[in-house]
């Protein structure tokens, strides 16, 4: 048997255990070790299985996970999400659809200390739905508002996402992060278009609140000195090159706790649970990875991706039309899966292919968060709509999807735009020391 067959074998047998409801990471390890061993041997199965989950484990590099995580949970101890909200709120309440608005730069901002989309959505939801029913916004606008918001989670760094990218294509972390400021604030602005323009078109969806003065406006913002301190501490150390990700991880963890604390928000039961949820998050996160190199190995060893990648490139097919097609397959495993498992999943394969049809790998970075996060929020599994289903009471799935479709039409245009003219998404990067 050509040995690129027991590839693609192995990834139909990998979906069919997916379809199972197993666990992703142990679907890839399982796969990965025994394709391997029959590949390669049994002794040199087993000799994968003594040194990859150690390798994987005792990595410096990804020791920026944990502690990005962990900043997060301090973040959200401190309150930075619901003194964002009212600091934002006071901004745009009072324009037409304005309470939506803020609840779209409050997941953007939140988003600097988050890193995970489907965390931005349940904590600003959590502090924003209640808020724009009191004023009496639809249900639609409310919630999907605030779904769409999350999908910045992943986008606006630091994000776990971009993370996971560079540590699997070998690409800096530090510009992937840069690569996402740009596209980011794009995707904020045309979300808070979408709002305006249906606010509108609809005023009765998004009645504006009581106009706040210009001197408590002010005063308001002293409600986001923590975040802009992270974010600027952060972002603004890699951008110079005074620290690397992996320090500015370790950095904002211990800044998020000092904010915190400042705040007197910190108890012994608050920072253990934090700790707790850091734990099962990286956990996760590392169960997925040491499967990824398993399964990696394997279809290293049968030749898959690369026989592909030159297939692919040999077809006489626009390279665009290729990179569509790659788009299409994101958004569709988008529904259904975590956003790092696809990632982990399938860059293996897509990565080769996308560089040899010559596209920028950070550029890729940055199309690949935007499709996954599209596919968070697309019928029929979306997602982050199921968890602002969580946290938004007794607002119907139907609905939210319905709140949904304005904004999967923004991020299309986003896509476009960051298609077209790469330069949004490299020009930070390439400004960078």
């Amino acid at each position: 048997m050509d040995p690129s067959w027991l590839g693609i074998i192995g990834i139909c047998v990998l979906f069919g255990l997916l379809a199972l409801r197993m666990y992703i990471g142990l679907a890839m390890l399982v796969i990965g070790f025994l394709g391997y061993c029959i590949m390669m041997g049994i002794p040199a199965g087993l000799g994968l299985l003594n040194i990859v989950p150690y390798s994987v484990g005792s990595s410096y590099t990804l020791s920026v996970i944990p502690l990005f995580v962990l900043m997060g949970q301090f973040a959200m101890i401190s309150g930075i999400s619901s003194d964002l909200y009212k600091s934002v709120n006071s901004w745009f309440g009072s324009f037409p659809g304005g309470l939506s608005m803020a609840s779209v730069v409050g997941c953007a901002g939140f988003s600097a200390v988050s890193g995970s989309s489907l965390a931005t959505s349940a904590t600003m939801g959590s502090v924003a739905i209640p808020e724009m029913k009191k004023y009496g916004y639809s249900p639609k606008l409310a919630t999907g508002c605030v779904a769409a918001g999350g999908t910045l989670g992943i986008l606006i760094p630091p994000s776990l996402g971009f993370i996971i990218y560079g540590i699997l294509t070998e690409q800096s972390i530090g510009k992937l992060f840069m690569a996402g400021i740009l596209p980011g604030v794009l995707l904020c602005f045309f979300f808070m278009l979408t709002i305006y323009i249906q606010c509108k078109l609809n005023p009765t969806i998004g009645p504006p609140a009581e106009r706040v003065s210009l001197k408590n406006r002010i005063i308001s913002l002293k409600g986001i000195w923590g975040l802009l301190f992270l974010f600027l501490l952060i972002m603004g150390g890699i951008y110079l090159g005074v620290f690397t990700p992996t320090e500015a991880a370790g950095i904002g963890a211990f800044g998020s706790f000092l904010i915190a604390l400042l705040k007197r928000k910190l108890t012994v039961k608050s920072i253990a649970e934090s700790a707790l949820e850091t734990g099962k998050t990286t956990g996760m996160i590392f169960l997925i990875i040491i499967g990824a190199e398993f399964f990696t190995k394997f279809l290293g060893v049968t030749m898959l991706p690369m026989k592909l990648a030159a297939y692919i490139s040999g077809l006489a097919l626009n390279k665009y039309t290729i990179l569509a097609c790659i788009i299409v397959v994101y958004i569709i495993l988008g529904c259904v899966m975590d956003t790092i498992a696809i990632m982990i999943l399938t860059t293996p394969i897509f990565f080769p292919i996308i560089m040899s049809l010559g596209f920028d790998p950070i550029w890729y970075g940055v199309i690949m968060v935007v499709v996954l996060e599209i596919g968070l929020i697309t019928p029929p599994v979306g997602l982050n709509v199921f968890v602002i289903r969580g946290v938004s009471g007794n607002v119907h799935v139907s609905t939210i999807f319905r709140g949904i479709l304005p904004f999967i039409g923004a991020c299309m245009v986003a896509l476009f735009l960051l298609i077209v003219f790469p330069e949004i998404a490299l020009y930070i990067p390439n400004l960078m020391r």
